[in-house]
């Protein structure tokens, strides 16, 4: 979503992600600390201090998820490979909800074509998943989709928040020639794209539809442990683990660590009713 609003005053949330990619602790934002400070450099004046939080960001806009989806992708920030060709991109950013805060523990799952514009439909080459951190930070490394007929240059994504439903969407390179002729392309979806010595870095910050109260501090859905189920927070679980929750009983679909917001009725892409 854009760092700015139309006045060109530096919305909260940029703020927010500045902090946060500084390290700089929270409160200390509000005081007012240049946006996107991680790509400031010297000689560089820093953008004007942050109004109130009112900066209007709506949720990031949902797209199809297309035919080349697979569920059960592996546990993995890096998408890369021995031998994989193409032009090496990375992908970081936040995660936010409606009140300009982070949301730690999402999930972030990816799909994309390899540099010939195919997608791996028996396997799960340039496929997987990933969790927020503690910022509401990810990181993703893989390379620069190719094009096929009829699309832009994008990527695939779901994201989810614990407990929330799942945002399914797409992400495009600015200055593609084909962003012009594809009915699916949305402006509101473009990364932040740069030249990064014959690769190229992008940023992207996803805003969920998650009801926050305004604060500076990110904090993870609680909820309570199932009265005589074997899901346990704190658990390493493996694709095919099974597991009872609430008397039901679940199958895992991809490999994660249990945590508060993601027992098995919540997350439909971790865990299955069997």
């Amino acid at each position: 979503m854009d760092h700015e609003t139309s006045t060109g005053h530096v919305t909260r949330k940029a703020v927010l992600r500045a902090a946060l990619a500084a390290g700089i602790a929270a409160p200390t934002v509000l005081m007012g600390v240049p946006a996107l400070a991680r790509t400031l450099t010297a000689g560089e004046a820093a953008p004007a201090l942050t109004p109130e939080c009112d900066d209007g960001d709506d949720p990031t806009p949902a797209q199809t998820e297309g035919p080349y989806f697979k569920p059960n992708s592996p546990l993995r920030t890096s998408l890369l490979e021995a031998g994989t060709a193409g032009v090496r991109l990375t992908v970081s950013g936040y995660v936010f909800g409606l009140a300009c805060r982070p949301i730690a523990g999402a999930l972030l799952d990816f799909w994309q074509a390899d540099t010939n514009g195919a997608y791996d439909n028996t396997g799960f080459r340039f496929r997987g998943h990933q969790f927020t951190d503690a910022q509401g930070a990810f990181k993703l490394t893989t390379i620069v989709p190719g094009l096929y007929p009829g699309r832009t240059r994008h990527l695939h994504v779901k994201v989810q928040a614990p407990g929330r439903p799942v945002l399914t969407s797409q992400l495009y390179f600015p200055g593609e020639p084909r962003n012009n002729t594809d009915s699916i392309f949305d402006p509101r979806l473009l990364m932040t794209v740069r030249d990064a010595g014959g690769a190229r870095e992008a940023a992207f910050d996803f805003v969920l539809n998650v009801p926050q109260n305004p604060g500076p501090s990110p904090t993870a859905t609680a909820t309570t442990q199932p009265p005589g189920g074997s899901w346990a927070a704190g658990t390493a679980y493996r694709a095919g683990d099974r597991v009872t929750y609430g008397g039901p009983a679940y199958v895992c679909l991809q490999a994660h660590t249990g945590q508060a917001g993601w027992e098995p009725p919540n997350v439909p892409a971790l865990w299955r009713a069997v």
